[in-house]
C-alpha cells in the first residue's frame, strides 16, 4: 500500500475552505420580569450606546445610575418613553427618610417627565433659600419657583410619619412642579438646608389620600434630536433580531437568535445559516473522498 501526502499548497487551501466561528455576544431580551427593548440593553453593545452608561441589569435587577446614585428602575412605558424609578433614600407616606437629594448627568439623554412632582420636606425655615424667597437658588443664578401654598404639602403633612414622628409646620415643605432644576440637573439638600424629599407622578385618581400614591420619579427619554425611531432598528427587529452596536466604533449592529451580528438584520443572517450548514456537509464529503482518493 502506497500513501501520497498532499502538497503544502493543497493543504492550505483546505485550510482556507475549513469554516471559522463567527462568536457574538447574545442580547438580553429581559432584566428579571422586566422586558429590555431599544433602546435600552442589559450590558454593552446592546441597545442604544448613549444609554447603556445609565442603564445596567445587575443580578437580575435593571437599575438607572446617575453621579447621585443608583436606583432601582420599577417600570418602563415604552409607548410614550418613560421610565420610572425609586430612590430608597426618598421619603413617602410610609415613613421619612434622611436623603442627599437626587440629580441627573447634564450628558444624560433624560428628562423629568411633566407628571413628576417634587415636594422638599422638613427644610430650614432660618436658613434655607426656599423658606425665605419662596425659591431655589441652584448657585448659577438661576431662581427656580418652588411653590409652598400648593394643597400637595397639606396632604403629604397629613401622613402619619410626619405628622406624628416629626411634626412639622407646613412652612417646611416647597412643591417643584412641574421639576426644573436649572442648569445644575441637581437638588443638593444639604445646601438648600433640607433634610428630606418625596417625588412621585401618580395620584391614581385618589388626590387627597397620599397612601395612594405612585411615589418614585418618571423621567423621559428621546431616541435622538428628533426622537425618531431609527429605520435600522425597526428592520432589526421585524427579523427577531435585538438592536445593538460596535463598542469599537459604536456603529449599529443587530444581534440576531443565532448568535451572528449583522449590519442589517436577522434574513439574512438565517439564510446564511441554511446555507452554511449545506456548506459544511458538501465540505465533508470532499474531504472524505479526498482522503479515500489517498490510501487508494
Amino acid at each position: 500500500m502506497h500513501f501520497t501526502f498532499p502538497s503544502l499548497p493543497l493543504l492550505s487551501i483546505l485550510l482556507f475552505l475549513l469554516p471559522s466561528p463567527i462568536q457574538s455576544q447574545m442580547c438580553q431580551r429581559s432584566c428579571g420580569k422586566q422586558p429590555l427593548k431599544y433602546p435600552f440593553g442589559g450590558g454593552p453593545g446592546c441597545g442604544d450606546p448613549r444609554f447603556q452608561p445609565h442603564i445596567s441589569c445587575n443580578q437580575q435587577k435593571l437599575t438607572f445610575t446617575t453621579h447621585t446614585g443608583s436606583y432601582l428602575i420599577t417600570s418602563i412605558d415604552y409607548t410614550n418613553q418613560i421610565i420610572h424609578i425609586s430612590d430608597s433614600s426618598m421619603s413617602t407616606c410610609s415613613c421619612t427618610l434622611p436623603s442627599k437629594g437626587f440629580g441627573l448627568d447634564w450628558n444624560a439623554p433624560f428628562a423629568f417627565d411633566d407628571s413628576t412632582i417634587f415636594a422638599l420636606v422638613d427644610c430650614s425655615t432660618n436658613s434655607s433659600s426656599i423658606c425665605k424667597s419662596r425659591s431655589y437658588d441652584d448657585g448659577n443664578n438661576s431662581k427656580l419657583q418652588c411653590d409652598q401654598s400648593t394643597q400637595i404639602c397639606d396632604v403629604l403633612y397629613s401622613c402619619r410619619p410626619i405628622s406624628t414622628n416629626i411634626n412639622l409646620p407646613i412652612s417646611t415643605c416647597c412643591v417643584y412642579a412641574p421639576v426644573n432644576l436649572g442648569p445644575s440637573f441637581e437638588m443638593d439638600l444639604m445646601k438648600l438646608q433640607c433634610d428630606s424629599y418625596t417625588g412621585f407622578y401618580n395620584y391614581n385618581d385618589q388626590e387627597i389620600d397620599p397612601e395612594k400614591w405612585n411615589y418614585g420619579i418618571a423621567l423621559k427619554y428621546k431616541f435622538s434630536v428628533t426622537d425618531d425611531y431609527p429605520s435600522s432598528c425597526e428592520a432589526c427587529e421585524r427579523s427577531y433580531g435585538f438592536c445593538g452596536y460596535s463598542e469599537a466604533y459604536n456603529s449599529f449592529l443587530c444581534n440576531c437568535p443565532n448568535g451572528i451580528n449583522t449590519t442589517t438584520d436577522c434574513f439574512f443572517t438565517s439564510s446564511y445559516s441554511n446555507g452554511y450548514r449545506n456548506g459544511v456537509t458538501w465540505l465533508i464529503y470532499v474531504v472524505a473522498w479526498f482522503l479515500v482518493s489517498l490510501i487508494v
